[in-house]
């Protein structure tokens, strides 16, 4: 992805589309009991977007992320499209805030020579591979993975939160698909993501939702607009009180006077520092200006009198 020069102008991975599930023969299980899934493409976008994040930091330099239109197969099928190589295979577990059923197991899959790439850039290199790959990755290497995969997680806990709340964890790495906790004839939900730097030719992150685990969101799933009701009255006030009652500390610079450093070397107990007050002397609240005011005393205390206020362009909630 670094080093390769692009050898296509489309970013786009080329995939052979089968019929679709729902056109099966007579007897036969359906695959995609959920039709067009216009949420869930939805939100594999917003994913895409903060993927970005994740990644640049690990390849140091920006990227381009998209979502492809998913795809629903099975795990057998999907394994017999990938090309043969090292590929690493990372279960995640999915918790559903609402449910006590038992967790399911989504798949993260990341191409052998991606993983690698970043792992040499980790370590100060310029994301070079070897020419051969080899068979298995390095405890290095699945540490890569996991990292990766957990930051992954918490993007995906972030995108799914409008729909609905749900805790993703990564696992064991697994380089064998036969050892994943999950059956060649399970139905999947294949989410595919393109990453490219600059003009260099993409690379492809797979996310894989099995599809028992979205039965439960499957209404929501198939929506073109996702549904968000107003906010309960009685919530919003109570949170309004709250917010009303956050304390934000206020202070004011009066003077910085500035002495040469052989004056700060002689000082002694007793030596006075002159300080100048200005007419008008900032006011803080946090790290923003919140206006300008005179000096003074109120009630026995010393006080500031506001004079002015900063306006918001003018930095205050910047």
């Amino acid at each position: 992805m670094v080093n390769t020069e692009a050898t296509t102008n489309d970013d786009r991975r080329a995939r052979n589309r089968s019929p679709a599930s729902h056109a099966g023969g007579l007897g036969t299980t359906k695959l995609n009991p959920f039709g067009d899934l216009h949420t869930l493409q939805h939100l594999s976008a917003r994913l895409a977007r903060s993927l970005r994040g994740v990644f640049e930091p690990l390849l140091r330099q920006e990227v381009r992320a998209w979502a492809e239109p998913l795809v629903v197969q099975r795990f057998s099928d999907y394994r017999a499209e990938r090309a043969e190589g090292l590929t690493a295979w990372l279960p995640l577990t999915m918790a559903a805030h609402d449910s006590v059923a038992t967790p399911s197991t989504a798949l993260c899959v990341l191409d052998g020579r991606f993983v690698l790439e970043m792992l040499d850039i980790f370590f100060g290199g310029t994301g070079a591979t070897p020419t051969a790959m080899p068979t298995e990755f390095s405890p290095a290497a699945e540490a890569m993975v996991v990292r990766v995969g957990g930051t992954i997680a918490a993007q995906l806990q972030t995108a799914w939160e409008p729909l609905t709340r749900i805790d993703f964890a990564p696992t064991r790495v697994e380089i064998n698909p036969a050892m994943l906790p999950v059956d060649v004839e399970d139905a999947m939900v294949v989410t595919r993501f393109g990453l490219a730097a600059g003009n260099a030719k993409p690379v492809f992150l797979d996310l894989l939702y099995p599809v028992p685990a979205l039965k439960p969101h499957g209404a929501t799933l198939m929506g073109k607009v996702l549904d968000k009701a107003e906010a309960d009255p009685v919530w919003r006030t109570g949170l309004t009180r709250s917010v009303m009652t956050v304390k934000f500390p206020v202070r004011s610079v009066l003077a910085e006077p500035v002495v040469p450093l052989q004056m700060l070397m002689d000082l002694k107990p007793g030596d006075v520092i002159p300080i100048t007050i200005a007419a008008d002397v900032p006011v803080v609240v946090g790290n923003h200006r919140l206006g300008c005011g005179t000096v003074g005393t109120s009630n026995g205390f010393a006080a500031i009198r506001l004079t002015s206020l900063a306006h918001f362009d003018e930095g205050f909630l910047a």
